[in-house]
């Protein structure tokens, strides 16, 4: 327990977003949406002039920003990033995938419901059960 990541509890964590124009604007209709003193943002839209760099570079950001608790990303912009997304393993900040009005969701591609069927594949190998 005494590595367990911690949220800074001095002030309140957010969540960021990678996403399309009308998911963001949805989000930041309910509040989310957050500019730091450095005109920073907790969100970035995706368009068809964002290239993979940006969105790449955005995800680093996000997940190694101390006030983010959370990453809400497109399952359709995870998938040009996908190398990046699967291979992050920390718990702090939560990668979710989501739907988009445009893209719906695709199972095949989660990465948390990959990892929770790796898990119980390998405890029922583990445990001898099938």
């Amino acid at each position: 327990m005494a590595n367990k990541p911690q949220i800074r509890t001095s002030s309140s964590a957010l969540i960021a977003m990678i996403a399309d124009e009308d998911t963001i604007t949805g989000f930041l209709l309910a509040g989310v949406g957050n500019v730091d003193l450095r005109r920073k943002t907790n969100y970035l839209i995706v368009d068809s002039k964002t290239t993979v760099k940006q969105i790449e570079d955005a995800f680093k950001e996000f997940t190694t920003r101390e006030d983010i608790a959370v990453v809400l990303i497109s399952q359709y912009v995870a998938n040009m990033i996908r190398f990046l997304v699967d291979s992050y393993n920390k718990p702090i900040p939560a990668i979710l995938e989501i739907p988009s009005k445009d893209h719906p969701c695709d199972p095949a591609h989660d990465s948390v419901l990959s990892r929770v069927k790796y898990l119980f594949s390998t405890e029922s190998v583990a445990s001898g059960r099938r």
